[in-house]
């Protein structure tokens, strides 16, 4: 692009002002395009704010759907500080007593003290936990504190540490598993041939004493003996987890119960009508109309929007037919102005101790009017989240939208250089020609005066 900073020397003319503000008007549409841009961009990051709210409704309703969120139980200890317990939905009914006569251990030994920082002798120490084994190779320079790092980096299952003693180092060792599969086994291959010797590295086995013996947990349930290589049981009473902190006391077992949890029900329920006025929230916002200072918001009179919300409003307002409760507002839950919905507490609680007329009325897979309302809003969710679904066409379009404004903006700066490059050059002769005529004006004034000098 041509410069204008000696633009005006010959004229007198300020050119430089004047072609900027010729081209200040060439640039006039690129204003309108650049908000036009950051309102499209804000319609995308809007519609993704949307789909996700969208995405926590439908995991909401599919909680209201699935069967695991209809059969939720809790699972209660008499005494946590013994056993905890938990279970998962489906779970039948049912109570029993557990007694803990010993939790689980891990396999711990300690080597005989050996002097410390001392190389200790070249082999290959091997060890084998539930039948598999690591070698652990040992250089001739190895100190206890080396062949430490060496096991505690490999894949033995077990941990290394050197305890100091005052007389020297001993190496301690350590199942990472409880119970009796997660015990170790330590053999060596002294590179003097002598595996059982107080020499070379053969001394970690010399002595060795076992400081605590791997076993598995004990327990009853109801005076059934029960055994895990954890404190964990997991497939001893189906669908119940227990866990045990420490042993009972003799003849004081803990009773485990459990039983249909509404709660949980109940929260499923508080946990959509959460999400469904997360959305309408936003889509309320976005498409009012301000009648004080007649603006709309940034998706007022986008019909799809609109679209979007009459379907999710259409289906928490359906009918149930077949069942007990129809509606939501048989349940408590009503709408307010605005669309929002709004829990009765004292109602829901009511409608809970009917959890089967319940479950009828949001999971019912009928056809019609017998289909239940969150089978509906997740079929709803379900087409709009599709990989051809609402939003997905929604990102495209508004995508070529911004794609088509980049291009516009990019014919007008290229315009605008074409322009700002003819004006420079068209005022660039323009002062070149006022200057010859200034130097002829110049000269012709002082011909005037010498010959009018000479007359006189």
């Amino acid at each position: 692009m041509a410069t204008i900073s000696s633009l005006g020397v010959g004229s007198g003319l300020d050119i430089k002002n004047i072609v900027a503000q010729l081209v200040a008007l060439e640039k006039k549409p690129l204003d309108k395009l650049k908000l036009d841009a950051a309102a499209t961009q804000t319609k995308i990051t809007t519609f993704g704010q949307i789909k996700s709210l969208v995405s926590t409704l439908q995991d909401a309703v599919g909680r209201l759907t699935s069967v695991t969120g209809w059969n939720a139980v809790s699972a209660t200890s008499s005494n946590k500080d013994y056993v905890s317990a938990s279970a998962i939905g489906g779970t039948q009914a049912t109570s029993f007593s557990v007694e803990v006569q010993s939790l689980a251990r891990a396999r711990a030994t300690a080597s005989q003290s050996l002097p410390a920082g001392a190389a200790l002798g070249q082999g290959t120490l091997t060890l084998t936990v539930n039948g598999t084994a690591v070698n652990i190779e040992v250089g001739a320079a190895d100190t206890l504190a080396g062949i430490a790092g060496k096991i505690n980096g490999s894949a033995a299952g077990v941990t290394a540490t050197i305890l100091n003693d005052g007389a020297g180092e001993r190496l301690l060792l350590t199942s990472k598993a409880t119970g009796l599969s997660g015990a170790f086994a330590l053999t060596v291959s002294d590179v003097d041939g002598n595996n059982a010797d107080d020499l070379g590295l053969s001394r970690l086995l010399f002595n060795t004493t076992e400081t605590k013996t791997a076993a598995d947990a004990q327990a009853t349930i109801n005076n059934i003996p029960v055994t895990s290589s954890t404190n964990t049981f997991t497939n001893v009473v189906s669908g119940v987890t227990l866990t045990a902190a420490k042993e009972t006391e003799a003849g004081k077992p803990v009773t485990i119960t459990v039983a249909p949890d509404s709660s949980a029900v109940k929260a499923n329920i508080e946990a959509f009508v959460k999400a469904y006025n997360d959305i309408n929230g936003v889509l309320n916002e976005a498409t009012k109309f301000d009648q004080a200072t007649g603006v709309g918001g940034l998706l007022q009179g986008d019909s799809t929007t609109l679209s979007l919300q009459n379907a999710l409003r259409a289906a928490v307002q359906s009918v149930t037919s077949g069942g007990t409760f129809s509606r939501l507002s048989d349940i408590g839950i009503s709408a307010q102005r605005g669309g929002n919905l709004e829990i009765n507490s004292t109602k829901l609680s009511k409608a809970l101790e009917q959890p089967d007329a319940l479950k009828t009325l949001f999971s019912s897979t009928g056809t019609g009017s017998a289909e239940g309302i969150a089978v509906r809003l997740k079929k709803v969710t379900t087409a709009l989240l599709a990989t051809d679904g609402f939003f997905k066409r929604k990102d495209d379009s508004l995508n070529r939208v911004l794609d088509d404004n980049a291009k516009d903006q990019e014919r007008v700066n290229n315009k605008v250089s074409r322009i700002e490059t003819q004006l420079n050059r068209k005022y660039s002769a323009l002062d070149s020609q006022l200057s010859s005529l200034n130097a002829l004006n110049n000269y012709l004034s002082q011909q005037i005066s010498q010959w009018n000098k000479s007359n006189s």
